[in-house]
C-alpha cells in the first residue's frame, strides 16, 4: 500500500517538476499587443512603463503587530458559545410559565395609574376647532 502511495507521490511530483521547467518557457504578456482600434489603448500607452522594475517581496507591508494572536481569537469564540449556551439554558421551556397572570395584570394596571374615562367623538373636535383658533399663521413671505 505505502509502495503504492510513494509512486503516485514520486509522479505527482516528476508531473509538477515538469509543469514548472516548461511554465518557464511561456510568456503570455511579452509579446502582448494593444489593439490600436481598442478605445482604451491610448489609456494602456500612458501607463504603461516597458523599463519599470517589477516590485520585489521588499515592497510588500510588514505584518501588523497590534493585532491579537489567532489563538485569542479562538478563545473568545469559545466565551461566545459558552455565555450562549448559558442564554439558551435559561430561557429553555421549563424555566418559566404563564401562571399567575391575575396578579401580573393587577400590578400593571396599578403601575398604569387609575383608568381614564373614554374620549367622546365630540370632545375631539371641539379639541381640534380650539388648536385651530389658537393657531397663528406665518407671515407672509417679504420679496
Amino acid at each position: 500500500m505505502n509502495a503504492c502511495r510513494n509512486g503516485t507521490a514520486a509522479r505527482v511530483v516528476a508531473s509538477l517538476g515538469a509543469c514548472a521547467l516548461l511554465s518557464a518557457c511561456i510568456h503570455p504578456f511579452r509579446d502582448a499587443k494593444v489593439d490600436p482600434r481598442s478605445p482604451i489603448a491610448p489609456e494602456v500607452a500612458k501607463t504603461v512603463r516597458p523599463g519599470a522594475p517589477f516590485p520585489t517581496f521588499v515592497n510588500f507591508p510588514k505584518a501588523p503587530s497590534d493585532v491579537r494572536p489567532h489563538k485569542q481569537y479562538g478563545k473568545a469564540a469559545a466565551q461566545v458559545e459558552l455565555e450562549g449556551a448559558a442564554l439558551v439554558a435559561a430561557t429553555a421551556d421549563a424555566t418559566w410559565s404563564l401562571g399567575d397572570t391575575a396578579a401580573f395584570a393587577a400590578r400593571a394596571q396599578a403601575d398604569a395609574g387609575p383608568e381614564l374615562p373614554p374620549t367622546q367623538p365630540g370632545d375631539t373636535e371641539a379639541f381640534a376647532k380650539d388648536q385651530k383658533a389658537r393657531a397663528t399663521p406665518p407671515p407672509p413671505v417679504k420679496r
